[in-house]
């Protein structure tokens, strides 16, 4: 990636986050006017940790999602499409609803394991360079799993008003976060993100094929390793606080990586850029749509993500055709 181009993309990042600061002016503005506490503790408690939580989950679902499809060497590879966020969604509702472990800390160790399972069972039923139809059918797959699996533990939950608790949050949702809770999504994020980086060699010599990367003296079976817990571990945290969020890791990694002429590798940071900046905007989307509520944020970047998504498919239909 050129230096201009970065400093575009951090440029519009930097906006984007000013913007889900401070937007829309008039009402801070007027708020300011009347009381000065009031305005400074909705920029510092309501806002801010709004935006910071877009800029982290958004991150993090960028760098996994060009994580993952180094790791598969297909572009349509994503945590949503390989059923990383379904499974950890899983994992976060059995924690609290079943178990009733409702911390922060046990809601991240569930989401954590249930993302490990749902890749570990994609491993296992498309394999580590799986064809695009293998792993579109066993990642659907297990998202189906994981959604019924979810539905069932919310029906068994003791508390009978549990779907209407965790539907927001199942849709994704940044509303009604503390620093706090900013923080404990965040130190993961920025954890997994820096340690996808120092992988970035070994996944653009993984490209050239696994012989060739294990002549290199990169050991192929560690490395899958890694990407896999480090994906779950930093998607797994981001989703125990905001919910499952889509399509951000598959949209990213493709335009990141039109920057960085298809390395896979280099693409990780371009991506994680790419994704903070689509998520902080799908944020601003729904905050300032005038439709007189707000909207999940799970919804907009679907919306957006899944005709993008059949786009895709159908364009790489039409490139392997003779």
């Amino acid at each position: 990636m050129t230096a201009r181009a970065s400093l575009l993309l951090v440029l519009a990042l930097a906006a984007a986050f000013a913007a889900a600061v401070l937007l829309p002016l008039q009402t801070l503005g007027t708020l300011f006017d009347e009381d000065r506490a009031l305005a400074l503790a909705l920029l510092v408690e309501l806002r801010l940790p709004r935006a910071l939580l877009a800029l982290a989950y958004g991150a993090t679902l960028g760098a996994a999602g060009a994580a993952v499809q180094a790791l598969f060497a297909n572009p349509l590879a994503s945590p949503d499409l390989t059923g990383t966020t379904s499974g950890a969604a899983l994992g976060a509702v059995v924690t609290a609803y079943l178990f009733g472990f409702a911390a922060p800390l046990a809601l991240s160790v569930g989401s954590v394991a249930g993302a490990l399972g749902a890749l570990g069972l994609l491993l296992a039923l498309a394999g580590p360079r799986a064809e695009t139809a293998t792993l579109l059918l066993a990642g659907l797959a297990i998202s189906a799993l994981a959604g019924a699996l979810t539905t069932l533990a919310l029906a068994l939950a003791p508390s009978p008003f549990a779907f209407y608790d965790a539907y927001d949050w199942l849709m994704g949702s940044l509303i009604d976060r503390s620093l706090a809770q900013a923080a404990f999504a965040a130190v993961p994020a920025i954890a997994t993100i820096a340690l996808l980086l120092r992988l970035a060699p070994a996944l653009d010599r993984l490209a050239l094929g696994e012989e060739v990367a294990q002549s290199l003296g990169h050991d192929v079976g560690r490395l899958r390793l890694q990407i896999v817990c480090l994906t779950a571990f930093g998607v797994g945290a981001c989703v125990a606080i905001c919910g499952a969020i889509g399509f951000i890791g598959l949209i990213a990694p493709i335009f990141a990586r039109r920057l960085t002429k298809g390395h896979p590798g280099r693409a990780i940071l371009p991506a994680a850029l790419i994704g903070a900046l689509l998520l902080i905007a799908a944020d601003l989307a729904t905050r300032l749509a005038p439709l007189g509520r707000t909207l999940p944020i799970g919804v907009v970047t679907a919306l957006i993500g899944a005709p993008f998504f059949l786009w895709l498919v159908a364009h790489m239909r039409w490139r392997l055709r003779p």
